[in-house]
């Protein structure tokens, strides 16, 4: 079903569960592996869809659709990941820098995650990126979000996210090439 077609059914008091429920299914999983990918914890990433969603129920009636919905909701989404993370660090009075160790060791330890050496390292250099450059190398190499659609969401300049991106794939390269005896 379309966004239109789900958002005009939502105008629609009495229609309006039935049009939510086919917003979340169109959309619950993408935004969980969005999410996912940046809290890596599954059970964190389930809590902050479901907030997610929350979020887009209570607002939906005000969405001004001068954007796409996808975009409006994944802009929700990266709110409420860099505000989890920002949280966790300030809960655990960890320096920005320190919460990467933690996540490393949950992509190790998580089945769901497991992949091939390379692919371990790829996701622990992922981990090493400032929470920011991680969104947009996430945004752009998994989802293949637009460096335009990326702006939208994240209220940034396309020139800013190219630097972004550009500056994460040299570090995860440099990671990636070490020595991985160096882990």
């Amino acid at each position: 079903m379309e966004d239109q077609e789900i958002l005009a059914k939502f105008d629609d008091p009495a229609a309006r569960n039935v049009a939510f429920n086919q917003l979340v299914r169109k959309y619950q999983q993408k935004v969980y592996w969005h999410v996912r990918k940046m809290v890596i914890d599954h059970d964190d990433a389930d809590d902050l869809t479901q907030d997610v969603f929350i979020k887009v129920w209570n607002n939906l009636a005000n969405f001004r659709r001068d954007a796409s919905l996808y975009t409006w909701i994944y802009r929700i989404a990266t709110n409420e990941c860099l505000s989890f993370l920002a949280s966790k660090r300030r809960k655990f009075f960890l320096p920005i820098h320190d919460i990467g160790p933690e996540l490393s060791a949950k992509v190790e330890a998580d089945p769901g995650l497991a992949g091939d050496d390379i692919e371990l390292r790829l996701q622990k250099a992922i981990l090493r990126l400032p929470d920011k450059q991680r969104l947009v190398f996430n945004m752009k190499y998994y989802d293949e979000i637009t460096y335009e659609q990326m702006s939208e969401i994240t209220g940034t300049s396309v020139g800013a996210l190219k630097a972004s991106y550009h500056h994460a794939v040299k570090k995860i390269e440099q990671y990636v090439t070490e020595d991985p005896a160096r882990d």
